[in-house]
């Protein structure tokens, strides 16, 4: 071992790293893909590789080329440094077939069995055009720049397919679905290996158990100790905020957003919101309708709240074309809205659109025919709404209309944000909830007003403006004094 605190030693493999090794060389495999908590060795197992690469150890054509991709050189460094303290730890007189390089480029040759050349490079798609590498690694991948990564990955995948070379894919988590590496993991294409180390999403940060899942090096060794990741666990929760997005994005290898300051909550605090399904609040007292009309071929949400007992449903409707499979893969969440649909939480109508009236009456059907206090929805949509509940039958329900601009908006996320962090909203584990939450960020004015946005252009976060809406407008009815009726003597 170069490095670490079992410098010296003999390199040994824990069953996580040869599981890899056995799957991204086994016949046939084009490309194989690791995704592991952080300080886990993935980067010095992928630069191990590269050495046995260099010398023909695996694959003995001549003039064997070896990119080391990274988004920047420092990154890119870290690789090349490993492979550099590996060919140190050689006998004298295999360190001498080896030139190294460290000026203005980073580079390894190899002048014996054919000779080898390994280099590194940064995101840049127009550094390599031309080249025929045999081996390629990308590492983290997910923290690579969108457009300059996938044009440096193209250019790489490009030129593999001339000498029949290899990629090794190797990151942390990504942050969302829609990132190229969580492409890789959930849609692999033929001839790709793909191993990863995600633990279930929903549990607490300091469970043990799924810590170990995403680091499984804890326990060969390799990295943090089981004893450290639980310590900062509980520091990450208690700081909250994105050092605990932080701790799940990278020690958890969770799918969980780094960015803190622009979202609606975190996915942690809206996790504390879920409750068992059988401690759910009963549905007691008025309720209140928050309704986001979708458009052309978008979602439709709807969100049931009780304020008095907290209690908070949720529902999405797409229209039938196309299928949730197709619209699914188009908005690079593979399969998460087939599992929706499964779970009851996202429901099909209509064809192109999702026809208001039909809609509503159908939202309202689901409480067991109990009319709501009052529906609340966009004042720019105020005629489509009061079509759609008259058709509905629910036209003399009382409707208020709320902007999604800095006033009204600032005001009812506020009061979301509120009722939420107070422990007045609870609700069953929901997929479709989840998903919007992690869309959904909020703009901000000079003055510090915020209005709800969406992540990423793809992003649906339909139920979590319904949701807001009728949160809002809960606490808004709890915050009204109670009137007093008057006797007045004739």
């Amino acid at each position: 071992m170069p490095e670490g605190k079992l410098a010296g030693q003999p390199l040994k493999l824990a069953e996580f790293q040869r599981k890899f090794v056995r799957g991204a060389l086994a016949e046939g495999v084009m490309v194989g893909v690791l995704s592991i908590g952080r300080g886990n060795a993935k980067t010095a197992v992928s630069a191990g590789l590269a050495l046995g690469h260099l010398v023909g150890a695996w694959d003995d054509q001549p003039k064997r080329e070896i990119i080391m991709a990274a988004r920047n050189r420092d990154q890119a460094k870290v690789a090349f440094g490993f492979l550099v303290g590996f060919i140190e730890g050689l006998d004298e007189d295999q360190r001498e077939q080896f030139v190294i390089r460290r000026g203005s480029k980073l580079e390894v040759e190899f002048e014996g069995n054919g000779g080898g050349l390994a280099r590194c490079i940064a995101a840049d798609g127009k550094s390599i055009l031309g080249g025929a590498p045999t081996l390629a690694i990308m590492d983290e991948r997910a923290a690579w720049e969108r457009e300059k990564g996938d044009n440096l990955e193209n250019a790489i995948l490009s030129g593999l397919g001339k000498r029949d070379g290899r990629a090794l894919i190797i990151s942390t988590s990504a942050a969302d679905d829609a990132n190229t590496f969580s492409r890789w993991l959930d849609e692999p294409p033929p001839g790709t290996y793909v191993q990863e180390h995600r633990p279930a999403f929903g549990l607490p940060a300091d469970d043990l158990p799924s810590l170990l899942e995403a680091n499984p090096g804890a326990v060969e060794g390799i990295g943090s100790t089981p004893e450290w990741l639980v310590a900062q666990a509980k520091r990450a929760i208690a700081r909250g905020g994105s050092a605990l997005s932080s701790f799940r994005n990278l020690n958890r290898n969770e799918r969980v957003s780094t960015e803190d300051r622009s979202l609606l909550v975190t996915v942690d605090e809206w996790l504390a919101s879920e409750v068992d399904p059988d401690a759910l609040p009963p549905r007691e007292g008025p309720w209140i309708l928050g309704v986001d009309l979708g458009g052309s071929r978008s979602m439709s949400a709807a969100a049931f709240y009780w304020p008095q007992t907290g209690r908070l449903e949720a529902l999405g409707t797409f229209p039938g074309t196309p299928g949730l499979a197709d619209r699914g893969a188009a908005d690079g969440v593979s399969d998460r809205y087939v599992q929706m649909n499964e779970r009851g939480e996202l429901s099909v109508m209509g064809e192109a659109t999702v026809p208001p009236g039909p809609w509503l009456a159908e939202v309202v059907r689901r409480i067991e025919g109990v009319t709501p206090a009052c529906i609340v929805g966009d004042r720019f949509r105020h005629a489509e709404f009061t079509e759609a509940m008259d058709k509905a039958g629910v036209g003399r329900v009382p409707f208020i209309y709320r902007g999604f601009g800095w006033k009204d908006g600032s005001e009812d996320i506020e009061r979301f944000r509120r009722a939420l962090f107070d422990g007045e909203i609870k609700g069953a584990p929901s997929l479709l909830l989840r998903s919007a939450m992690s869309d959904a960020i909020v703009l901000n004015d000079p003055a510090g007003n915020a209005k709800l946005a969406k992540a990423r252009s793809l992003g649906r976060i339909d139920a979590a403006a319904a949701t807001v809406l009728a949160v809002a407008q809960g606490q808004r009815m709890l915050a009204q004094p109670e009137r007093k009726a008057r006797v007045a003597w004739a």
